[in-house]
């Protein structure tokens, strides 16, 4: 497993959060997210760094910008 932390531009809320949050748990690799609004960031751990570019692909397709 592995912990990455994505930087994340768009989200403003508890809305956004939820999105983001609900948005990347779909991919089955995730082991555990949490969207941070405030610091525009999302931490997530996968079983799998491959999955790591769907993840953020998941995030872009929410409405969000991915800025890492």
């Amino acid at each position: 497993m592995a912990k990455h932390v994505i930087m994340v531009e768009g989200m403003s809320c508890d809305h956004c959060k939820h999105a983001v949050e609900t948005a990347v748990q779909e991919n089955k690799d995730v082991v555990k997210v949490e969207a941070f609004p405030a610091e525009d960031k999302v931490d997530v751990e996968v079983l799998n760094d491959a999955a790591l570019e769907d993840v953020k692909q998941r995030i872009y397709d929410a409405g969000y910008d991915v800025k890492s």
